[in-house]
């Protein structure tokens, strides 16, 4: 198959989907959800108190999150960028745009919920992520005029379907629950070790286990030492071992 064969292939998919009703209502729900949390998270920063202000400042998320609550204007204005994400993307009209703003802010979240290892956002940013994807994939009629390998085209936008097709897409959604689950289980078993939110909670995953004594020390070294997630881990392995 040629590559513009592929390509129309690809385009007459993209057009069956845009004529699905549970594709056009999961969309919508992926606006209302993602709106929500960018509008709720915004106006924290906006009202200039401390996003997750329960976190010690010297947990690995909590002593970025203090460090940036002093960051003056800029913490605000990731608010006001925050807030204008998310009602965007409630308005019909201006989803797309409100898709490619929430982007990078989401995609920075994620990697840094990954990097500290934060249990409050580990699950929620990577799906929060995928539906921001999902989002821009659904506007694709639009977004295509962007991208550097698309021929122009008069035909700006897909039109609305006079009736929409009722055909449920099951295999979407099985991958879709399908992704959801194996997210879950990866922030239950993907480290051997996570810092968690508190003393009490990082310990009790050591509770009865070998690594007991080990664990405790790195517990200790997040949460009442504050040394660098790193160095804690490095700590874990070596008593560990």
């Amino acid at each position: 198959m040629t590559l513009s064969g592929l390509s129309e292939r690809l385009e007459e998919y993209y057009f069956s989907i845009k004529q699905n009703k549970w594709h056009w209502i999961f969309q919508i729900i992926c606006r209302i959800l993602l709106a929500y949390a960018f509008i709720i998270a915004g106006m924290v920063k906006i009202l200039g108190e401390r996003f997750a202000s329960g976190l010690s400042v010297i947990h690995p998320m909590g002593a970025y999150l203090e460090a940036l609550h002093h960051t003056g204007y800029y913490y605000t204005f990731i608010g006001y960028a925050q807030l204008t994400a998310g009602i965007l993307l409630l308005i019909p009209g201006t989803v797309l745009m409100g898709a490619l703003l929430y982007l990078p802010i989401i995609l920075n979240i994620w990697i840094l919920s990954f990097a500290v290892r934060f249990v409050g956002s580990y699950v929620t940013s990577p799906l929060m992520v995928l539906a921001n994807l999902y989002l821009l994939a659904w506007h694709y009629d639009k977004l295509r005029y962007i991208l550097p390998f698309n021929s122009y085209s008069k035909e700006v936008s897909a039109l609305k379907p006079a009736r929409y097709n009722n055909k449920f897409p099951t295999w979407f959604f099985i991958v879709v629950i399908s992704t959801m689950v194996f997210t879950v289980l990866f922030s239950h078993f993907g480290h051997e070790v996570m810092p968690q939110n508190s003393l009490k909670s990082c310990k009790a995953q050591f509770v009865n286990t070998k690594n007991q004594e080990a664990g405790f020390e790195f517990c200790e070294c997040v949460h009442t030492i504050g040394d660098p997630l790193d160095d804690c881990l490095a700590r874990f392995d070596q008593i560990k071992n």
